[in-house]
């Protein structure tokens, strides 16, 4: 199940008790997120009681001369360790992002509620840019926090889609009858102080309620440091008191005041009021203007403009009214739309976890290697072509790149080897395709630098290779194939290789073994149906050779088949690659193989648990009985009835000899394998074997 971390600021309370504006919004969007099982709440709390969301308090014991910001991220992502996040959300402290990015490498949103300009880790220009460049989504909550996180940079559109303007909510009133039951009270809710205008409302409301004497004034809020004392006795001061007060005191009040000369990034105050039906004025400072629909703003800030409004919708009562009335009609700020705005963000980054919920998700894939399209379509049932035919028949959008004939196309005096032209066409094209998944087929020419940073940019990317050639330690090109593998362990997010990985003398981490894959459009032959013109086919077509017989080169399973001719020389056999009879392409190959009822399949180097070319595909796939080393443990899929395991050379003549008088038999034995082979085996499953495991999707396989 997907996970998200939500991590409030240091000292941010969770709780009823004393709850600050980020509290709240998180508290009131999390409750009804469609991800609400999913999330885990971390913050720092002292009070006893904390608001009923799947929270985790982090408490840090005070250390002279040692941060303790520092010390609550480090405990922030030693409970990622124990229990990890597939995203985390950080809310209002962009400080915080470096050190968790850093360690983490994780999917990280930033969620501003403040001045970027004036919050550590987001004043200078390069913090901004180092945010924008490492976080998956910024989210502000006004158009002014926008600009002033924006404000000197020069970004790209695709920066720009990464900020979303999501304000902050309160839950919507849609009955106007709210308003028949307003008192003539004039309220104010902040800290009393001189950067909330408390010393203008102040002075303002004593004259006000000095000429209205049926009206009131209600003060919610304290200020310790700054002491603005006024007094009245149609002004009650009420101090500190929980949020769900506030908002009752807000549907009983006729007028709101927000006279804010900070910059409010947007102001929690005058949205709340609006959605309660008050007629809310408030001041041009900051995003105070984006929180009303329907009310006043100050063109400006002083005692005489403040008083000159209030006094209007004193005298006004129709006017005063009509804006009550529009508040709650037009109130858009609903926690519910918010919330499904950020979830929608949400769901935008984590789109490839996503499919552990829905399966049938289609994906867009970058599938690299070699198609040989250089060498005439010779080997255009390879198994590249194979797992290309699977993805796409699964519903994916698969874009497939030959990296060998594209590294023959861009050599050059500067790049030698075609190598730098293959890279930089790769990077543009993930660039340009944006993929989910890149999966690679023996793509040793890819440079893990340049998928590295493909996944910086896009962190959801998944990548995967494929490897098909032996890894006995007792077998050809062991040294190369091991450290193709290797290369690019620490990049890619799983590996899949036609040996079982557990057979190894060395560590693959995340890796699994697949089959090699038949294909429902490449082997299509039915062997068993005909009595044929040859009784075994054998092939082999690289190698050594590399396409062709060379002189003085000799491919070590020569020897084997040397010893199988004179043992077995009443046997009708069709070989080719060896013994001055060339290999076989293309169309040509399909046909020698339409002409054989029996094959034997045998690998090149020393048998080892589960590997075998891919040659295997082709004989069971098309309906020859296959006789395979029974040291490949191949009977851990196939039954005795299905495939035919040999011992050694002489229990393999045995064998030959024996399926060649019974005809019979040998078309039961080869008709089960084909079916079972087609059906476990198919590049289909194949594909999505390598997809689901890469996603790290729980599937049921024959083989896994």
């Amino acid at each position: 199940m997907t996970k998200i971390s939500i991590l409030l600021p240091y000292k941010e309370n969770f709780s009823p008790e004393y709850a600050g504006a980020v509290s709240l919004f998180v508290k009131d969007t999390t409750s009804i997120s469609s991800f609400k099982k999913q999330i885990t709440v971390y913050g720092n709390t002292k009070l006893k009681k904390k608001y009923r969301i799947n929270y985790r308090n982090i408490l840090i014991k005070r250390k002279f001369l040692n941060s303790t910001s520092k010390r609550y991220i480090e405990e922030f992502l030693n409970n990622e360790k124990k229990d990890p996040s597939d995203l985390i959300e950080v809310h209002n402290r962009p400080s915080y992002i470096k050190p968790i990015y850093e360690k983490s490498k994780k999917n990280i949103i930033l969620y501003y509620h403040n001045d970027p300009l004036s919050m550590s880790g987001s004043q200078s220009i390069n913090d901004r840019q180092y945010l924008l460049n490492n976080c998956q989504s910024i989210i502000v909550i006004s158009e002014w926090i926008k600009k002033r996180l924006l404000k000197d940079l020069s970004v790209d559109d695709d920066v720009l889609r990464k900020i979303y303007v999501i304000p902050h909510s309160t839950n919507k009133i849609n009955n106007t009858d709210l308003i028949k039951r307003k008192k003539n009270y004039i309220i104010f809710v902040g800290k009393l102080n001189s950067q909330k205008g408390y010393d203008i409302f102040g002075n303002v409301i004593i004259k006000i309620l000095e000429k209205n004497k049926d009206w009131k004034g209600i003060v919610i809020g304290d200020e310790e440091r700054e002491k603005l004392v006024f007094t009245h006795p149609s002004l009650n001061i009420m101090g500190f008191i929980e949020h769900n007060k506030v908002i009752k005191l807000f549907e009983k009040s006729s007028i709101a005041v927000v006279p804010s000369r900070w910059e409010e990034p947007l102001g929690r105050t005058g949205l709340e009021a609006s959605s309660r039906g008050c007629a809310t004025i408030v001041s041009n400072r900051g995003g105070l203007p984006e929180t009303v629909t329907d009310g006043i703003i100050l063109k400006k800030l002083n005692e005489k403009e403040l008083y000159k409004n209030i006094q209007f919708l004193i005298n006004n009562k129709k006017y005063r009214l009509t804006l009550q009335k529009n508040s709650i009609i037009n109130f858009k700020l609903d926690h519910s739309i918010i919330a499904r705005k950020i979830d929608n963000v949400r769901r935008k980054i984590l789109k490839t976890f996503s499919f552990n919920i829905d399966k049938k998700s289609k994906l867009k894939i970058i599938h690299i290697t070699n198609f040989n399209f250089r060498y005439h379509g010779r080997l255009h049932f390879n198994t590249g072509t194979r797992l290309n035919n699977g993805l796409i028949r699964l519903g994916h959008n698969v874009l497939s790149l030959s990296d060998r004939d594209l590294i023959s196309l861009g050599k050059s005096f500067r790049d030698y080897t075609g190598s730098i032209y293959l890279n930089e066409l790769v990077s543009k094209t993930i660039t340009n395709f944006k993929p989910d998944m890149v999966i690679m087929g023996h793509a040793d020419r890819i440079d893990s630098t340049m998928l590295s940073a493909m996944k910086d940019s896009n962190r959801n990317l998944k990548i995967a290779q494929w490897f098909l050639d032996p890894l006995t330690r007792k077998g050809p090109d062991y040294n190369k194939n091991k450290l193709r593998i290797l290369d690019k362990l620490d990049t890619v997010d799983a590996s899949f290789i036609t040996t079982d990985p557990y057979a190894l003398d060395f560590k693959i981490k995340n890796s699994f073994f697949i089959p090699n894959p038949c294909d429902e459009s490449l082997d299509n032959l039915k062997n068993f149906n005909f009595d044929l013109d040859y009784d075994v086919f054998y092939a082999i077509s690289h190698g050594v050779h590399r396409g062709t017989l060379r002189k003085g080169k000799m491919d070590e399973r020569e020897i084997f088949i040397k010893k199988l001719l004179n043992k077995s020389k009443n046997i009708n056999y069709d070989i080719y690659g060896m013994f001055k009879r060339q290999p076989v392409w293309g169309d040509e190959f399909i046909d020698k193989i339409s002409q054989s009822n029996m094959g034997l399949n045998l690998s090149r180097g020393k048998p080892i648990k589960y590997y075998s070319s891919d040659r295997i595909a082709q004989l069971m796939g098309n309906g020859l009985l296959t006789f395979i080393d029974k040291k490949t443990h191949y009977n851990d899929f196939f039954k005795n009835d299905e495939m035919i395991f040999y011992n050694d050379i002489n229990d393999l003549v045995e064998k030959i000899y024996k399926y060649k008088k019974d005809k019979k038999l040998l078309n039961k034995i080869a008709r089960k394998g084909h079916k079972k082979y087609h059906k476990f085996f198919n590049s289909n499953v194949v594909a999505k074997f390598i997809i689901d495991k890469t996603l790290g999707l729980k599937s049921n396989f024959f083989w896994d």
